[in-house]
């Protein structure tokens, strides 16, 4: 076992053989994640993949993994790329928190946007992948399967903002000037809404996907956590942020030689998805600048679960500092627009 679980995994194993009557239990940490604590998990013949909330106090309506159950289980049906649920628990009597099993995916994770383990001519390629997945999630209608009480629908960029807002200024952080600057050129800048509404993943970026173990393509989106009804734009804009963010930023791709990496640019991403789905809006500069708002008060947020002792994941202490990072590159993008 890489890292203790949270919880005592007899409990668990006593649980699975109640209801399934399979053999014996194996658990390992799965790293990388922030938020909820996810294990490779084995018993029988069975490989799945448990998540569940962090243990010790949580804000509320954090850590939901009853919506990423419920979401992985409406697309289950469609053509986006997710893996399969399998159960969900809520009563904490059994491993502490709430938690839910999904079928284990099996593929490759990504986590370098400039995909140094890739072949240099395979790089575009897992890319225009990474667009066509998105593409897709967004080309479903919420309604359609099940999920028109997922969020609420419209001016959801002036919600978020508020929402996002919010949540910096709870926290126990020492002013960020740059943060200051890039908030109140959201808040003047706010697009009226445009009615469009999709599932928003709220997290779409290459480290949250497994590919194909040989083909450049999707086979499971991961971490859906923040998902919700939404704008496409907000999962584009963030689907973005590498391009705006140096390799020491959570890997980016900024500075990079793109050419001579066989990275593609960002137009060329855009336009990937724009031609899987041709009446998609324009991705704005506000989209992008509001993405970097958004992952810099993430990382805020991380640094507090830090201080507390609750942050999921390993390398947690190295990202509470990207704040001030992104902010910048928030305003480095407001400032680049003249």
């Amino acid at each position: 076992m890489t890292d203790a679980p949270d919880f005592h995994p007899a409990r668990l194993e006593g649980y699975l053989k109640s209801r399934w009557g399979c053999g014996t239990m194996t658990l390992d940490r799965i790293g990388g994640g922030q938020s909820n604590p996810t294990y490779a998990l084995r018993i029988g013949s069975r490989d799945l993949v448990l998540r569940k909330q962090p243990s010790g106090p949580i804000l509320r309506g954090a850590h939901a993994v009853d919506r990423e159950f419920r979401v992985l289980g409406a697309l289950a049906g469609t053509s986006v790329p997710v893996p399969q649920p399998v159960l969900f628990e809520a009563d904490p009597a059994v491993i502490g928190t709430p938690f839910y099993l999904m079928e284990r995916v099996e593929g490759r994770v990504l986590a370098d946007c400039a995909l140094p383990d890739i072949p240099r001519d395979d790089r575009a390629a897992i890319w225009m992948g990474l667009a066509d997945a998105l593409a897709k999630l967004h080309a479903v209608d919420p309604m359609a399967i099940g999920l028109s009480d997922f969020g609420k629908p419209g001016n959801y960029f002036e919600r978020q903002l508020a929402r996002w807002t919010r949540q910096w200024h709870s926290a126990d952080v020492a002013p960020i000037p740059d943060l200051e600057v890039v908030a109140d050129w959201l808040h003047a800048t706010l697009p009226a809404d445009d009615g469009r509404v999709s599932i928003a993943h709220g997290d779409f970026r290459m480290g949250n996907m497994i590919f194909h173990p040989t083909e450049p393509r999707v086979v499971a989106i991961l971490d859906w956590e923040l998902s919700t009804l939404g704008h496409p734009m907000a999962d584009l804009g963030f689907a973005a942020m590498p391009w705006h963010s140096s390799p020491d930023e959570y890997g980016g791709i900024l500075g990079l030689d793109h050419q001579g990496l066989g990275l593609p640019s960002e137009p060329d991403f855009v336009a990937r998805y724009r031609a899987a789905l041709p009446d998609a809006p324009r991705l704005l500069p506000f989209h992008k600048v509001f993405a970097l708002f958004r992952f810099a008060v993430i990382f805020i947020g991380i640094a507090e679960r830090v201080r507390q002792g609750t942050a999921a994941g390993g390398n947690a202490d190295r990202l509470g500092p990207l704040a001030e990072r992104f902010a910048a590159r928030g305003r480095d993008l407001i400032e680049g627009l003249g």
